[in-house]
Order: structure tokens, then sequence, then C-alpha cells
């Protein structure tokens, strides 16, 4: 008789087990991260994070590290990655609206910035429609800080006297190198695992660069004895995490999106320290008239770049809205052309 009980009893607990969901198991991705300084950098380490708590969102990330990001986007196209860490200057070949991120002279200062962030972070169709481009997501962002030009020649402090002058461009934004042009600069080809060498052992004159490239990258050496770096914001570098959206849950990317703006303040202490170890000395400061007139110069670019479909029309337009709210005295505020 016992014997029959427990068979019973088995056969109840059976039936209920199958009549409870199944609880979904985690899946496995790949996500190829691009740090110059490979898996001890600071945004690899931000990524560790990010594993964990992706763990809660399904996904059990497993990061690769990378030091030449050309090698991690080429992955990604291949479908070697899962998704890929990389800088936004990359992004523009997966999805044209994040990867605009990084337009001269778009985005002045920190505090627009991360309005900015805080816009592209938010989970509403709109701007998950603009995220999204074919088989690729943008799964958010992390700011890799201000870019100034370091330059050889402190006397070089007007757009005047960059005419002649040689200047590292990366070969795969076409908006550095055109600006160059403009103002009478000869481009040289160059990539973010050399511009840096170039620029040290004199084969550029000028380069572009965050302030933290500064000390990682050592481009103190290139601007001795007479160098210096020109305090004006020329635009806002980002590192962006590219999904491909056939191997991701459905509510993955706005997750992520939201963990990496809870980074931001993280990112900006890197930022902030590394302009700290910058010698006051090297910082060339220009006059406020002229930084008018190189806004209105960088605005002519922007406009006759978006035209030509360098830029995304729609990330240039939201860019325009949050300078003028944050200065509702310029120029563009009252002729919104952007």
């Amino acid at each position: 008789m016992r014997y029959f009980k427990a068979l019973a009893m088995a056969a109840v607990t059976a039936l209920g087990a199958a009549a409870l969901p199944a609880q979904a198991a985690n899946v496995d991705r790949t996500f190829c991260v691009f740090d110059i300084i490979g898996a001890n950098g600071d945004i690899y380490n931000v990524m560790k994070d990010y594993r964990t708590a992706a763990v809660n969102w399904g996904v059990n990330v497993h990061l690769k590290p990378y030091t030449d990001e050309k090698i991690a986007a080429e992955d990604l196209k291949a479908g070697q990655c899962d998704a890929a860490v990389i800088t936004g200057l990359r992004v523009r070949q997966f999805n044209s609206y994040s990867g605009s991120m990084e337009a001269i002279g778009a985005i002045p200062d920190y505090d627009q910035l991360r309005t900015v962030f805080q816009v592209l972070s938010s989970n509403n169709d709109s701007i998950n429609s603009k995220l999204t481009s074919g088989n690729y997501t943008i799964a958010g962002l992390l700011p890799m800080g201000a870019a100034y030009l370091f330059v050889k020649d402190r006397e070089i402090d007007t757009v005047g006297e960059l005419s002649g002058k040689s200047i590292a461009v990366m070969d795969y934004d076409p908006a550095q190198g055109q600006m160059a042009s403009k103002v009478g600069m000869s481009p040289v080809q160059s990539d973010i695992t050399n511009f840096a060498g170039r620029f040290n052992n004199n084969s550029v004159d000028i380069c572009f660069a965050p302030v933290v490239a500064y000390a990682a990258l050592e481009l103190y050496k290139g601007m001795q004895p007479n160098g210096g770096i020109i305090r004006y914001t020329l635009g806002q570098l980002t590192t962006q995490v590219v999904l491909r959206k056939d191997k991701s849950p459905e509510d993955f990317a706005p997750q992520s999106r939201k963990f990496l703006f809870g980074q931001y303040d993280r990112a900006m202490t890197v930022i902030k320290n590394a302009e700290k170890e910058v010698d006051p000395k090297w910082w060339i400061d220009i006059p406020p008239k002229d930084e008018a007139r190189y806004d209105e110069m960088l605005r002519e670019a922007r406009i006759d770049m978006t035209k030509s479909g360098i830029y995304n029309k729609d990330l240039m337009t939201l860019l325009r809205k949050v300078r003028c709210k944050y200065d509702s005295s310029r120029a563009e505020c009252a002729n919104p052309v952007e």
C-alpha cells in the first residue's frame, strides 16, 4: 500500500511541475570590447560590472578584449561577436543616428552631454526606433571626454594659423578630413592605434584627442617643448555598445542603456581625473570673440556634412535643441537650420 501511495504522490508532483512555466535559461553571448589598454582599461572594467548586471537581463555575457578597434568592428559584422563595444566614430557604419554623436562642435560641454545621454537612454518608441538599424541596436553609451586639438606650436591659436599644418585624422571618419581641408590643413590618414605615435614622433603637427590620451598615450611627449592643448571643445567622444538584434532578448537593449547611463558619473570621474593630470602650462585659451566665430564655422560645417549624409539629420536637430535649452542667446536658436 505504501508503494502505491508513494507512486501517487510522485505522479501528482510531476503533474504539478509540468503545470508551472519553465524558468528560461540565460543565453550565452560574446561581447567584443575595444579598450586601447586592453583588459586593464577603464572601459573594460565598466563592462565587468555590466556583465554582472546582465545576468538579471537573461544574458551571460562573455567579454573578449580587443586593442584593435577595427578588428572588433569587423568581428561584429562577421558574427564572431554578438555585440561590440567600440567608439562612436566606428558606430556610424551600424547606426547613423547614434554614430553622429561625435559631430564637430555639436555638444559644447558635459552638462549638455549628460542631457543628450539621458534622452538616448530613455525607453520610448521614438528613441528605440532611431537606435535600431537593420540587425543592429545601440545598447548604451559612455563618455570618453571632450576632444581638443593638441599642437606642437602654442602660437597656433587661430584658424588662420592652422593653414599648412599637418593633422592626424581617423581614416574612417570623413568629417575630420573634410574639416581639416576646409581650414587649409593637410590631413594624414591614421587610426586610433597610430595617431598618437605620429604626433609624438613629429610626423604630424597636430592631433585631435580627448584629454584621457594625454597620459595614456603620452601626448605630452609630442607637445614638448613649445606645444599645448587648445581649450575649445571640437567634439564629444563616446564609447557605445552595438548589439546584433537577432542575438539579444527583446528587452535587453533598454535595460542595457539604463545601466550604462547609470555609469555616466563613474566615467566622468575618470575623465576629470585625467584633466587634473594635465600640467596647466599646456592649456591654450582663445578669446571669447574667436569662440563665437568658431561656433558658427563648425555649425556651417555640420550643415554641409548633414546634407552630404555624413551626419544624421534627426540627431543634429536634437543636439541643436539641447544647445538652445542651455543657451537660448545662440544665433542658431533664432534661425534653427539644423
